[in-house]
């Protein structure tokens, strides 16, 4: 046993910045001060801890933000979510989409480190995609990205390396949106002798092909990366990238401290804007407020994510028997009761759009709202609704249980005012994240706050939710929809390889959902990204992936 030492806030700071600044004069002005006086560093600050820098493990966004600047996979998304080349120069999928063959630049060096000959970084080959690749498949690693390629490949065999510069995969069944999946920072590309060197360590020992090379992590603290020099990206100038020579990320947990430190100007980059500070930067308009305007840069972009509120329809759940909700009128009504832009505008100041062109976001491909129909706000065709399955006003009605998580306890009491507006006595009831998860994982919930983030840039993983072989609790069927005409189109757009009619599929069955109602989309979510000045070259994205390789700092 032994006692931990918690400083006060203003100590806790004093002493990190202190220890920041040694680390960062011992990394970067070891060489001669004339020449390194003008190094240019990139600072973050991260409010959670940081889990881990082994790709296998990229399941939350602080190690999906710092593995992208490590690691590079086959493909990636460019700002507008195209998928691009990256260490794959090209690809050939087979005529019947079981087969993509990737034909590798032969450019590619991982970073160095002393268990390669004579420290330097060797060549990148096929073999080390079909280890990368297993190893989130393999029993022994338990990686949380298992799901990528559990039910889409045999084995190990599936993976394979024709030669040093030909990878080949095998699925067992086609998936049109493979090749988008692989754009994901599970899929980067690791040293077998480096990974099996260090085991379990590899997480703070990772060795990649990134812009950046790791080179310091003192957890909960402070982590550094240094330009990686022998990169082989270049601009669209033909400049090599990066352009920072360092990133230095600290781990500020309260948002309201590390904000003071962003207009201090201690950190270059600050992402979202909480409910503590919104009101003090943003106007109930989305602009900035006149305090801040010129002070920093402020720019708002589509974020894949849908808020939603679920409704659990399975009929042969107990639950759901006896529930008011289990009439359909009834959850159409509660989606035509909610003004959506009322509640962006005063509760979020207007980040966010309003769902209402189905569950698929705004900002995915293929996403268009004059072929996909959700509800507007209409509180007369609610209440007539209502009154047509049974309940005139709310009457006879039970009071129903709407479950919800704390952060989110304000958005759902103005969805029980908007519902009590209609008549529907509803109960608010408030349960921690990972209890809410717990019952909807389990179908024992029938009324809840939910929100869906893309995985990859592709609308299969929104509908995936709807898909009857996802039931829980094996899948994320929340909502215990099962419709085998939905199904069917589920199951042919797996078959159809060109994008515009693969999303004329998506149309189809984002409608069918949307018709049933056991979803109420709320918002369309966006991200907020706060920028110094004299940064310049960040590209936000609907994955709101944090891309550092073309940015510049003007010190």
């Amino acid at each position: 046993m032994y006692t931990k030492i918690v400083f006060p806030l203003s100590m806790r700071t004093i002493k990190l910045n202190i220890f920041c600044f040694c680390c960062i004069i011992i990394i970067l002005f070891s060489c001669k001060s004339n020449q390194n006086s003008d190094k240019k560093v990139f600072n973050i600050n991260l409010d959670q801890n940081l889990t881990s820098l082994d790709p296998a493990f990229a399941r939350n966004q602080n190690a999906i933000w710092m593995i992208n600047q490590i690691f590079n996979g086959l493909v990636q998304v460019d700002k507008n979510l195209n998928t691009v080349p990256c260490i794959a120069k090209s690809w050939q999928v087979s005529a019947d989409g079981l087969s993509y063959t990737f034909n590798l630049r032969n450019d590619v060096f991982f970073q160095d480190d002393t268990l390669f000959k004579n420290g330097k970084g060797r060549k990148v080959v096929a073999q080390d995609f079909a280890y990368s690749f297993y190893r989130l498949i393999d029993p022994k690693v338990a990686s949380s990205g298992g799901w990528i390629f559990s039910d889409k490949v045999k084995d190990a065999s599936s993976f394979i390396a024709l030669n040093d510069s030909t990878f080949q995969i095998k699925l067992v069944k086609p998936f049109p949106a493979f090749i988008n999946l692989l754009t994901a920072q599970y899929c980067s590309v690791v040293p077998k002798e480096v990974v099996e060197h260090y085991g379990k360590d590899f997480r703070n020992h990772p060795v990649g092909t990134g812009p950046f090379k790791f080179k310091y992590w003192k957890e909960d603290e402070v982590l550094v990366l240094l330009k990686n020099e022998n990169y082989f990206e270049k601009d669209s100038t033909g400049k090599q990238m990066p352009f920072l020579d360092a990133v230095k990320a600290t781990f500020i947990n309260d948002k309201q401290s590390a904000f003071m430190n962003f207009l201090k100007k201690d950190l270059d980059f600050f992402y979202s804007v909480d409910g503590s500070y919104r009101d003090d930067i943003l106007t109930k308009s989305g602009q900035m407020t006149s305090k801040y305007k010129g002070e920093f840069q402020l720019i708002k972009g589509p974020y894949l994510c849908t808020e939603y509120v679920g409704i659990l329809v399975d009929p042969d759940k107990d639950i759901v028997k006896n529930s008011p909700l289990r009439f359909k009128k009834v959850r159409q009504a509660i989606n035509y009761a909610i003004d959506r832009k009322k509640l962006i505008k005063y509760l979020r100041n207007s980040i966010g759009k309003p769902a209402t062109s189905g569950f698929i976001p705004k900002g995915m491909p293929g996403f268009d709202s004059t072929r996909v129909k959700g509800y507007d706000y209409n509180p007369v065709l609610a209440a007539k609704l209502l009154a047509e399955a049974g309940f005139p006003n709310g009457k006879g009605m039970p009071e129903i249980k709407l479950s919800t998580s704390t952060t989110y306890r304000d958005l759902i009491e103005f969805i029980q005012g908007e519902l009590g507006n209609l008549g529907i006595k509803v109960k608010v009831d408030v349960s921690p994240s990972a209890s809410l998860r717990d019952l909807m994982s389990k179908n024992e919930v029938v009324f809840f706050r939910g929100s869906w983030i893309a995985d990859y840039p592709d609308g299969e993983n929104y509908l995936s939710v709807f898909y009857s072989k996802n039931k829980v609790p094996f899948g994320p069927n929340y909502t215990g929809y099962f419709n085998k005409a939905f199904d069917k189109l589920f199951e042919q757009s797996y078959y159809e390889n060109d994008p515009q009619k693969r999303f004329e599929l998506y149309h189809k069955m984002d409608n069918m959902v949307l018709e049933h109602a056991s979803v109420v989309p709320i918002l369309y979510d966006q991200s907020v990204v706060m920028l110094q000045n004299n940064i310049s070259g960040y590209n936000i994205n609907p994955l709101s992936l944090m891309i550092l390789k073309e940015v510049k700092k003007v010190n």
